[in-house]
């Protein structure tokens, strides 16, 4: 899955970018925090996973 692709799901389940520090965007929802590196390419399987599990989708 394309980085944008996964900071588009985020943002339409609800969670909001806090900041962005370099090319990774810090995203918040209800006290909990994910940051999302935006390099370009595909994010890896284990950290798409890890990122969605985190933020309650998987």
């Amino acid at each position: 899955m394309k980085d944008k692709d996964l900071l588009k799901i985020l943002k339409k389940n609800g969670w909001s970018i806090a900041r962005i520090n370099g090319s990774h965007h810090v995203l918040q929802k209800d006290g909990k925090t994910i940051v999302v590196p935006l390099h370009g390419k595909d994010v890896p399987i284990g950290l798409l996973n890890s990122i969605l599990k985190e933020a309650g989708l998987k």
